[in-house]
C-alpha cells in the first residue's frame, strides 16, 4: 500500500510554490503556512494549476 498517496508529485509541488511565487503570495506561505491563505486566494492558485495542467496536457496531445 501507497503511504504517500495524499502527496502529490515534486513537480506539482513546485508548480504549486512557482504560481504562489507569481501571485505574490510565497512570502504569506513562508511566514504563515499555507492554512492562512484566504479562499479567494487557494481559488486562484488552484484555478492557474488547473489551467496550466491540462494546457500541458493539450501540447502533448498535438503531435
Amino acid at each position: 500500500m501507497n503511504k504517500n498517496k495524499n502527496k502529490p508529485p515534486v513537480s506539482d509541488f513546485l508548480l504549486k510554490l512557482e504560481i504562489a511565487q507569481e501571485l505574490g503570495l510565497l512570502d504569506k506561505i513562508e511566514q504563515n503556512g499555507w492554512k492562512s491563505l484566504t479562499a479567494r486566494e487557494s481559488g486562484r492558485l488552484g484555478g492557474i494549476i488547473a489551467k496550466r495542467k491540462k494546457e500541458s496536457k493539450n501540447k502533448g496531445n498535438t503531435d
